[in-house]
């Protein structure tokens, strides 16, 4: 097939006064922001799972999806159109990278040698579109949750096998992400938990985790894979409890195993929501700690408990996040994927360009928002205020380690009863408002 999407253009930035529906209205991509343009700020990806392989069902439901693909029967073939599908929607996107799982470039086998013939079989035709479009790979990873070996974990199983299949699958989709040229090797454990403690070895399966782990850094190192290596938190679904539950918990486990210098964090919006954590609460603690990795961008739905996977369109949140970006120095190597699926009534092959024009617009005007909220300094100078108290005195003794209990009773006997100030919580959620308005 000459072309999957000929109802798409190339998608070119016309503002917010143009009346055509396949347009960018704020992402310019060649647009200055700072020190930046908007491309190197966002460095947007698309997620090939939803994507391509994605077809709309539910537990309710068949599938949805109208693809041009559809109709071809050979497996190998289906995935080579799929391939040059995904080239040719993130050409006319100007999408500059995709992310993937193993098992969405090429058919799974019966066996793994069969699994692995395939990604052979596929692998060149990808480094060829690479090479012709210039359009690479932001992160691989490896699909350990699928298959029914897999139903209760991976490298969390109570059986050696599945361990020792997942840790050969692993070292497939490595090898094959370094030979393509990417920017980063993303692990999401979506079983690596358990639905109850009744049958569960907690302590075996997370010392098996960090063993494992350990086995991919160590193989990374071996090939000379000089990509991040990031993990995924999600708290639950599909299991009831998984161990990679949020960042701080990720990061604790990092530093019990001696991880912490091998692995970074990839975060996603919605994976936040059901932790029941704002997105920017994430991005600021991995910020903090050094592990901020990537971003997946998609959002949830407040009213539903499940991962919905939207494409974003808030505001609010991505311009929190964005700040947390710029707070951050950027976000580069890693980058903004569109972890998000058009909703399963919107089964048409536009319907994944309009979604990622709504997320790539929301994008470009939550960095807008941030970098002038950053510029202006006024966050910072109202937070910096509020703790000014530990710039001198006291205060001051606290931070640098020379009061101990003793000092505190002293001091506190010699002075007054302490007031608490307001924290203006209204008067800051109207200077951020003031800012997403203007941008």
């Amino acid at each position: 097939m000459s072309e999957y999407f000929p109802e798409v253009p190339h998608i070119e930035y016309e503002g917010p006064d143009s009346d055509s529906e396949l347009a960018f209205d704020y992402y310019d991509p060649d647009k200055q922001v700072g020190d930046k343009t908007m491309k190197e700020h966002l460095r947007f990806a698309v997620s090939f799972w939803h994507a391509f392989t994605g077809d709309g069902s539910d537990p309710f439901g068949a599938p949805t999806m109208q693809r041009p693909w559809d109709d071809i029967e050979d497996p190998m073939e289906k995935a080579e159109a799929r391939i040059e599908a995904n080239f040719e929607l993130l050409d006319k996107l100007g999408v500059d990278y995709f992310c993937y799982h193993d098992r969405d470039l090429a058919p799974r086998g019966d066996t793994i040698e069969e699994s692995n013939e395939n990604l052979d079989e596929i692998v060149p035709l990808i480094k060829e579109k690479i090479d012709e479009t210039g359009i690479g790979v932001l992160f691989g990873s490896a699909e350990l949750f699928a298959e029914p070996k897999y139903a209760v974990g991976a490298a969390s199983s109570p059986s050696a096998d599945v361990f020792a299949h997942a840790g050969a699958q692993v070292k497939k989709a490595l090898e094959v992400t370094n030979e393509l040229g990417g920017e980063g090797f993303c692990l999401w454990g979506g079983r690596e938990g358990y639905k109850t403690l009744l049958n569960t070895d907690m302590g075996l399966e997370q010392d098996n985790v960090a063993r494992f782990l350990t086995m991919v850094a160590d193989h990374a190192d071996e090939i000379g894979f000089d990509g991040q290596l990031m993990l995924e938190p999600k708290p639950k679904e599909p299991m009831k409890f998984q161990y990679d539950h949020d960042s701080a918990t990720i990061h604790a486990f990092l530093q019990k195993y001696d991880l912490d210098d091998r692995f970074t964090l990839n975060i996603e919006t919605n994976h936040a929501t059901l932790a029941d954590r704002p997105f920017a609460h994430e991005l600021r603690y991995a910020r903090l700690n050094d592990i901020l990795g990537s971003i997946d961008a998609n959002q949830g739905d407040k009213l539903v408990g499940w991962d919905t996977d939207e494409f974003p369109f808030s505001l609010r949140d991505h311009t929190l996040a964005m700040y947390e970006i710029l707070q951050n120095g950027g976000i580069a190597p890693g980058g903004i994927n569109f972890d998000a699926k058009v909703r399963r009534e919107s089964f048409e092959p536009v319907d994944l360009a309009h979604g990622h024009i709504t997320g790539m617009d929301t994008y470009a005007r939550a960095l807008e928002a941030a970098h002038a909220l950053k510029e202006s300094g006024e966050l910072e100078a109202f937070v910096d205020e509020r703790y000014s108290s530990y710039d001198e005195g006291i205060g001051q003794k606290i931070v640098e380690g020379e009061a101990d209990l003793a000092d505190l009773e002293e001091y506190t006997l010699d002075n007054d009863v302490p007031h608490p100030e307001s924290g203006r919580e209204e008067k800051l959620n109207a200077l951020l408002n003031r800012y997403i308005l203007e941008a």
